[in-house]
């Protein structure tokens, strides 16, 4: 990897690290402020703090992976499904959550710059 690429790996990694970090935290602090951003089914499954609180966990987790730099490709899969879930499941609030698709692509992106070919 050059350093053009090694420095896109980077910015794609600190700018989806940034907005799962800041979406975890501030959950945390004001679990109620996101709760209508939970689908109803996960939210009759589970109580609306603790379904938060765990989600917000995955993504400080998340962040920390992506901010390491270590097995990009699989952080870069992981936040894709996740932001795909995310979009899914708010669809309805397409007026918020359209941004969320160029975050997903941003998560793509820094897959397909970390994907290995494998020889046959």
């Amino acid at each position: 990897m050059n350093s053009s690429e090694k420095l896109t790996s980077f910015l794609l990694r600190a700018g989806l690290a940034v907005v799962f970090l800041y979406a975890a935290t501030a959950s945390l602090f004001d679990p109620m402020a996101w709760a209508g951003f939970m689908p109803q089914f996960f939210k009759d499954l589970v109580p609306v703090t603790i379904l938060l609180t765990a989600f917000s966990i995955f993504e400080i987790l998340l962040s920390l992976w992506l901010l390491s730099g270590i097995k990009p490709f699989g952080a870069a899969v992981i936040a894709s499904l996740a932001l795909c879930g995310i979009i899914l499941a708010t669809i309805s609030l397409f007026d918020i959550v359209f941004r969320d698709i160029a975050i997903l692509f941003a998560a793509l992106a820094l897959g397909t710059l970390h994907y290995k070919r494998s020889t046959v």
